[in-house]
């Protein structure tokens, strides 16, 4: 009895391992440094010759173990030394790779202990922008992830109290009013938005996005606008009136609506089309790959600018076994917004990586018209990171483009609902807003090549493209799929039910 249980067993154990190595077609790691053991964010880890992925902020990444052609993998990132393992190697550490750092040995560099001059190092990076860079005709395989988070501070809402309305409904939507606005607060709203697709560039003005797959991580019930809070509002309100009557709504001078009713589809839960605008798309992915372009008035032109800006020799670095010079900057004028660094090639003066934010107090748009229309809007948030390597025509491309924005917001708004009846019974509703959002987008791109304008020209741009809403974080959708990898916070995205 005991050898066949024990037959038994074995049977089981190998056919979970024959399964789990059948379908295990993807493998995650971790590269942390080895010293300090903390995870190393955007190294770049190459799946061919011109192509490949990076690690995301906690240092993991994903490779398709399914691809025949993939048997090695090179490892590289700013400050590090290189390494090259196979995917058995991969395997055998357990996904846990260890980089070493790579020690500056300046002296066998430079001869001369004179510091080197920053001022001229930004000359000679606007020098060559033309030898290092090409924006024109080029076709881009992308990754695109934008990340949304809102923060209520406060959320008020009043109702005017009204002889044609019985005082118990009036206290019953001030109680279903509190509870909605209590559940904001408390809601963690955030959602995740992934596609992938090829982005066709012409120049820095025109390009067309080809989706091949997009996903929404989202709950619609926490899923609260400015505009959807309103029509929540909105539709408690109507709840406690005469629900056989229709109502204007009006806010100031303003006339919004002719006809509200509970019934309205205008009040119903309504859940979002499951399609994205493919032009709202490419012009919010061109808008990002524009950061990363020199041309007049660019944001890296600008950055360069020493009219603009003043530049400090920092250190050196390696850079994939390059060595790079730590330039820092920050504004010399009061019209230049920003700060950070900026890491440029010892060999030809081509900037590799850009980190920048808003110095001190400077922003963005601030629009505050909180007495005469009960709004106020500062961008107070920017910042950002842009990675570059050099493809097969030794030009340097955009590799990782990741920017951060953020506001803060105020809505003051007063609302006034009109019977449709000879009584004309009016009641006034208000609701004042106040908080903060911040959108994380994220490029990636695992490969590139040049492109004819007839190559362009053919090119067929969709309007629409279908996405696929998920509840929670699902590995199988992107699985095979050469993309960012999840944050933890991502992956444990789910929908309370």
């Amino acid at each position: 009895m005991k050898t066949q249980a024990m037959k038994k067993i074995i049977f089981t154990l190998f056919t979970f391992i024959s399964f789990t190595t059948l379908f295990a077609q993807s493998i995650t790691a971790k590269i942390i440094d080895k010293n300090t053991r903390n995870p190393i964010p955007y190294a770049t880890i190459k799946t061919g010759d011109y192509s490949g992925i990076i690690s995301n902020e906690e240092g993991y990444f994903t490779l398709n173990t399914e691809n025949d052609d993939l048997k090695t993998v090179t490892i590289s990132c700013l400050g590090y030394q290189s390494k090259t393992l196979s995917i058995q190697n991969i395997k055998d550490l357990n996904s846990l790779i260890k980089l070493e750092e790579a020690v500056n040995q300046l002296n066998e560099v430079f001869i001369s202990n004179k510091k080197p001059n920053a001022d001229s190092i930004i000359a000679k990076v606007k020098a060559r922008i033309d030898d290092n860079y090409d924006t024109n005709l080029i076709k881009y395989n992308i990754f695109h992830r934008t990340t949304d988070y809102i923060d209520f501070k406060s959320l008020d809402f009043e109702i005017e109290k009204a002889s044609h309305v019985k005082k118990k409904n009036l206290d019953d939507a001030n109680s279903s009013l509190s509870a909605l606005s209590k559940k904001i607060r408390e809601s963690d709203i955030k959602h995740f938005t992934d596609f992938k697709g090829e982005l066709y560039s012409l120049n820095k003005d025109s390009s067309k996005l080809v989706v091949a797959k997009a996903t929404k991580l989202i709950d619609y019930k926490n899923d609260f606008s400015v505009e959807e809070i309103q029509n929540k509002a909105q539709s408690i309100v109507l709840k406690y009136l005469d629900t056989t009557k229709t109502y204007k709504l009006k806010t100031g001078l303003f006339k919004i609506e002719d006809s509200l009713s509970l019934n309205d589809d205008e009040f119903k839960e309504k859940r979002q089309k499951n399609q994205f605008d493919i032009k709202h798309l490419n012009s919010e992915t061109k808008g990002l790959l524009r950061k990363s372009q020199f041309y007049e008035n660019s944001f890296l032109s600008k950055l360069i600018d020493p009219d603009l800006y003043e530049y400090t020799f920092e250190d050196f670095i390696y850079n994939n076994g390059e060595l790079n010079y730590i330039i820092t900057f920050s504004p010399s004028k009061g019209k230049a917004k920003y700060t950070g660094k900026l890491f440029v090639s010892d060999d030809d003066f081509a900037i590799t990586r850009v980190d920048y934010t808003y110095y001190k107090n400077r922003h963005g748009e601030k629009i505050n018209l909180k007495l005469i229309l009960g709004v106020k809007y500062i961008a107070n948030v920017s910042e950002g990171l842009l990675l570059f390597e050099k493809n097969n025509g030794n030009k340097y491309q955009p590799k990782y483009l990741k920017q951060i924005t953020g506001s803060y917001f105020y809505v003051n708004r007063d609302l006034k609902f009109i019977e449709n009846s000879s009584d004309k019974n009016k009641i006034g509703f208000s609701f004042k807003i106040e908080g903060d959002n911040r959108n994380k987008e994220e490029l990636l791109f695992t490969e590139n090549s040049k492109l004819t304008l007839e190559d362009f020209t053919a090119i067929k741009q969709s309007d629409v493209v279908t996405f696929k809403v998920l509840n929670k974080f699902e590995k199988t959708t992107w699985e095979n799929e050469e993309t960012l990898e999840p944050s933890q916070e991502m992956k444990a995205f789910k929908v309370e039910e």
